[in-house]
């Protein structure tokens, strides 16, 4: 499957990942504020960006998306740009957080693929526009692991063989874990039946004491290392995993894999709105998003970037997803707020 078809596959899957201490930037002219995760955007892409419009970019990183979220909702940051999946595009949009951006009319438009070129959140693109997208299942190191390989499930993961014990981690995402977890039990991800919520939670706490961390930071340095032997990774995290670490396998579970895809959102009260949409159009441009999935190890989502990618990218089925695979995707969903509540009710538990 080339890179292209990747494209027109994503066509047919459901809509579709603390306050953070930087300091508040000054505001001044000709200059940009971005706040993104971390390892999520290229330094020397950001050097082009600098070189190529005159304007001084200043680049901070959030280690959760409720960091990002609490940060906008109190009034500070002062950025620019942010990096939201979808839920937290639909919160921005309906609390008022976000800036009218008007996707659509950006000169670079024509370049974005017609499968990003909609949301569920986000219609006609007013508030949004595309950055990476990919999905979330785990990587283990084939030379550590019984027999060198491990079966295509979940169980692995949530119900791990006695070698693993304190040799794993996990992601410190409430959404990737709770719907892991679930996929693996066979309930809805949306769930709002309280006892289906417990069967998650007691799950997790069973897994639990196997686990050496729950961390968003890291995850690819923590495998390199042989700090643990199995990672919930995100795929591109995976790839650069596996650059470094060819016996790292990426496992795209049976039971179901979370597909996410990344926006670009100028908050309502950035403070170089025009410099705002300026980056983001420049970031429609066919190179520059090659080279953020090149650095990044995620797929992005415009027309012609495939020629400027690195063929590493083509060849590892942890980022080039195998078609076979297709259907184990589970895309975007929006749930109730019974059903947002009783997740945070579990993750509150699991984490205590």
């Amino acid at each position: 499957m080339t890179i292209r078809r990747n494209f027109r596959f994503a066509a047919a899957l459901a809509t579709m990942a603390a306050v953070a201490g930087a300091a508040v930037p000054a505001q001044a002219d000709g200059e940009l504020f971005l706040y993104n995760w971390s390892n999520y955007y290229p330094p020397d892409l950001m050097k082009k960006f600098e070189d190529e419009t005159g304007s001084k970019v200043t680049l901070d990183n959030f280690a959760s998306e409720s960091d990002m979220l609490a940060k906008l909702q109190a009034g500070g940051g002062g950025y620019d740009v942010v990096f939201p999946t979808h839920r937290r595009v639909k919160i921005m949009i309906e609390q008022g957080l976000a800036a009218k951006l008007d996707a659509p009319s950006l000169p670079n438009w024509k370049n974005v693929a017609e499968p990003f070129r909609s949301t569920s959140v986000d219609p006609k693109r007013e508030y949004s526009a595309p950055y990476m997208w990919g999905t979330t299942g785990f990587t283990y190191d084939s030379a550590r692991v019984p027999g060198g390989k491990l079966e295509e499930s979940w169980k692995e993961y949530f119900e791990p063989r006695d070698e693993l014990k304190g040799n794993m981690a996990s992601l410190n995402d409430m959404a990737d874990v709770y719907n892991a977890a679930a996929y693996y039990l066979g309930i809805d991800k949306c769930t709002d039946d309280a006892g289906e919520a417990q069967k998650i939670l007691d799950l997790l706490m069973k897994q639990k004491p196997y686990l050496k961390t729950y961390s968003n930071d890291g995850t690819i340095d923590r495998m390199i290392a042989g700090e643990v032997i199995m990672h919930m990774q995100w795929n591109g995290a995976a790839h650069r995993v596996r650059k470094e670490k060819p016996t790292a396998v990426f496992v795209y579970p049976k039971e179901g894999v979370t597909f996410w895809s990344d926006n670009m959102v100028i908050p309502a009260n950035a403070p170089n709105m025009e410099n705002a949409k300026k980056f983001i159009n420049w970031m429609l441009d066919p190179k520059n998003a090659a080279a953020a999935s090149n650095y990044t190890g995620y797929m992005n989502a415009i027309d012609g970037s495939g020629e400027f990618m690195d063929p590493g990218l083509n060849a590892d089925p942890a980022v080039n997803m195998p078609a076979e695979y297709g259907s184990r995707l589970s895309g975007f969903k929006e749930c109730s707020e019974k059903a947002y509540d009783l997740r945070e009710k579990v993750w509150t538990k699991l984490k205590s």
